[in-house]
């Protein structure tokens, strides 16, 4: 009986020495959640994304695409346009780019723009942030300096310009931001300049 019981005993041992790594396969793994579009016209009409990484996949990676030039119809053209998004780690990024923009047949201008965010995990705790850099950004003949976030323009035919556009969401373990350098919309009119997306949940 005694041989028997010590068996038992080592046959549990060895399952529970097994399978126990297991249990840490089985835990869920940091997600993330990514996408940078340089330029995204709705416009008259038409329908256009440049310059797009699309969506990064859960388990994270590196997507990136660029163009050299874009033109379309006078609505919107710009020059050396760039996106990359990633996620690793404790963080994911995102980050778009474009030179020599004119909008609306020169009504908005600007030689550089550019936005970022990211979402990064502090323990199991989801914070964001984001930044638009734009160099010699002119509306309706105005100079514009970057601001705080969400800064609206009225401009003429009912256009409505918002410079350094945030969104956000975070609630403990999950959080995502969305960073549109440039939006620009009225009447049958929506474009999006610079637009850079990240998000995590942490675990």
């Amino acid at each position: 009986m005694n041989m028997k019981k010590e068996a038992a005993i080592i046959v549990c041992l060895t399952a529970i020495l097994v399978f126990s790594p297991l249990a840490g396969f089985g835990q869920a793994a940091t997600s993330f959640s990514g996408e940078a579009v340089a330029l995204r016209v709705n416009a008259l009409g038409i329908s256009l994304s440049a310059a797009d990484t699309g969506p990064l996949p859960s388990t994270g990676g590196n997507l990136s695409t660029s163009l050299a030039k874009v033109n379309v119809l006078g609505l919107a053209s710009a020059d050396a346009l760039t996106s990359t998004t990633s996620g690793s780690g404790t963080s994911s990024q995102s980050e778009s780019r474009v030179a020599n923009l004119n909008l609306l047949n020169g009504l908005i201008t600007a030689q550089v723009v550019d936005s970022t965010s990211s979402a990064t995990c502090s323990g199991s705790t989801a914070s964001t942030s984001g930044n638009v850099d734009i160099v010699n950004l002119v509306a309706a003949g105005q100079s514009i300096a970057v601001s705080n976030p969400n800064l609206a323009v009225s401009l003429p035919g009912g256009i409505t310009l918002v410079v350094n556009q945030q969104t956000s969401s975070s609630g403990g373990s999950s959080g995502s931001i969305t960073v549109n350098a440039l939006h620009v919309t009225g009447p049958s009119i929506d474009i999006v300049v610079a637009s850079s997306q990240s998000g995590i949940t942490c675990q």
